[in-house]
């Protein structure tokens, strides 16, 4: 994964986290402040319940179902009718315990700690609560109905009361409804002043009754829903933007560092006196192209020195060893020496021959590695440069009873025939060195549509052992030989494929090695065919 995307996936997360936190945050304080509202609201509505209650002599009329004036409008109490229009919102209940009153019942709750005992206080406490209750709002047959725990915690409550979200069965609705209950344990007594009430139904002016206030969730659930998808959307559309803008501006950042990238990219042993630019940001980037700069220089100072060094030193040797290589052969014509001597003689002779060789290798080396490697340019018909090879290398191919074939299609190719002929040769000698059997010479024009640059493939393939695949690269490396003891004796300093790789680099191509061991291995040569006319045989020389 690239930095540009890597930076774009941080910021983006680091974003959403952000979002998220803040729509959770928002949501619960939306949905507290919600709540302590409607909690107000129920507070409210219990005060004036209770005043109502008070004043009022509805008990049995409570009983009543909230929808009762919409069948029967004539047989309701003006009391209900009043009830039903001043608490329109709200699902209300009433039920009486007033043979306890607080402390008492608080004491009895805490003296029952055996299952027994708390099956019988809440046995007793259940069954004055179904016997006095009186509802408003709330389905007769499925009333409100506190758990023990709940009326546990009502009965220890500090206020006497208890917030819940509950399911409360309306009338003449198929399904329950979720609302918040406000229960309360007070006493509470009812009638006009004055006026006399059953005892039966009002219990003692210090007996307790437990007060429901319902009130339905619904609005507030619509109203955090709304918000939710309002939240949704701007973390989606916000995700999408941030990403979006952190991607083209990482792309920006990195700009900078894409074009100190390409630069590098094109510097090679050829082109070290290039540099890549030094952006104007004052930033970290600014700091790596001068540092890269500063590094291209040494490698150009360091690099300059051993080109020289090699020149010099090839073109110094070359003239000892030319002396030591004419005395030499002076002596075996000149004078009369003995067999051992002559021996000797000829070993020196070789090996000067040999060092000529390595000399004139290293100084090719050295005009590759400068850029001052010279072309000469023609156009070669690849049918015949390849034959007249064959040709050339035929007495050294029958010496070692292998066979050397030709083959491929007529392609006309811009290049130095000189040059590249040493790169043929070099790879066909390679191939016999190997003790291949059968050597073939291939071209074939190839198609790249991705560069749109025509080329020609020049191919050299044996039959002989194959090199393992963990060696192909390093055998362009310099002085680098698969089997030392055997080039050593052929005369091979491990030169010959550098030496070719810079000669086809020269002319804008590549070179490369398939093989397989026990299969045998091919070489390729790959070349921009250039600004040629179309040839026959009888147009090259």
């Amino acid at each position: 994964m690239t930095l540009r995307w890597r930076l774009t996936l941080f910021y983006t997360a680091l974003l959403a986290l952000l979002l998220t936190t803040v729509g959770v945050t928002t949501l619960y304080l939306m949905r507290s402040s919600l709540i302590a509202g409607l909690d107000n609201d129920l507070r409210g509505t219990y005060t004036q319940f209770t005043s109502y209650v008070q004043s009022t002599r509805v008990s049995d009329q409570l009983s009543l179902p909230l929808d009762a004036t919409r069948n029967e409008p004539d047989q309701v109490p003006d009391a209900l009718m009043l009830a039903r229009y001043q608490f329109p919102n709200s699902s209300l209940a009433l039920e009486q315990i007033d043979v306890y009153d607080r402390q008492t019942l608080l004491d009895s709750l805490e003296r029952a700690r055996t299952p027994e005992d708390r099956e019988a206080l809440f046995g007793t406490l259940r069954a004055l609560r179904d016997a006095s209750r009186r509802s408003l709002g709330v389905d007769t047959e499925k009333p409100i109905a506190l758990s023990e725990a709940e009326l546990a915690a009502l009965i220890r409550s500090s206020g006497g009361q208890l917030f819940l979200n509950h399911a409360v069965q309306e009338p003449y609705r198929p399904a329950p409804t979720m609302m918040r209950l406000m229960v309360v344990l007070t006493p509470l007594s009812q009638g006009l002043p004055g006026q006399e009430v059953p005892g039966s139904l009002l219990g003692s002016s210090d007996g307790l009754s437990i007060v429901y206030v319902a009130r339905s969730l619904t609005t507030v659930e619509d109203t955090l829903l709304k918000l939710q998808n309002v939240i949704l959307l701007l973390f989606v559309v916000g995700l999408i933007t941030a990403g979006s803008g952190a991607y083209v501006l990482a792309g920006q950042a990195l700009q900078p560092l894409r074009r100190v990238q390409r630069a590098a990219e094109r510097i090679g042993g050829q082109t070290l006196t290039e540099r890549v630019p030094v952006p104007q940001t004052g930033d970290e980037v600014e700091s790596l192209a001068t540092a890269l700069n500063a590094m291209l220089g040494r490698l150009e100072d360091s690099f300059d020195a051993q080109r020289r060094f090699t020149s010099d030193a090839s073109h110094e040797l070359r003239t000892p060893v030319t002396a030591i290589s004419g005395h030499a052969g002076y002596l075996l014509r000149r004078t009369n020496p003995n067999e051992q001597q002559r021996e000797s003689l000829r070993i020196i002779q070789s090996e000067s021959e040999r060092l000529t060789n390595l000399i004139a290798s290293l100084l090719q080396l050295a005009r590759s590695d400068s850029g001052a490697l010279v072309l000469t340019r023609e156009p070669i018909f690849a049918p015949l440069f390849l034959t007249e090879i064959t040709r050339e290398l035929a007495p050294l191919a029958q010496a070692q009873h292998t066979t050397l074939n030709t083959t491929g299609q007529d392609v006309t190719f811009e290049g130095d025939p000189d040059r590249l002929k040493q790169v043929i040769i070099n790879l066909v000698s390679n191939a016999l060195k190997a003790g291949a059997q059968t050597v073939t010479l291939d071209s074939r024009p190839v198609d790249r549509p991705a560069t749109g640059v025509p080329t020609v493939r020049l191919s050299v393939q044996d039959d002989g052992p194959g090199i393992p695949q963990g060696q192909l690269e390093r055998l362009f490396d310099r002085f680098y030989r698969l089997e030392d003891s055997r080039s050593r004796d052929q005369g091979g300093a491990g030169l010959g494929l550098s030496i070719a790789r810079g000669i086809v680099e020269a002319h804008g191509g590549r070179i490369w090695l398939e093989s397989e061991v026990g299969r045998g291995t091919t070489a390729h040569v790959e070349l921009p065919i250039g600004n040629v006319p179309v040839l026959d045989e009888d147009d090259v020389p």
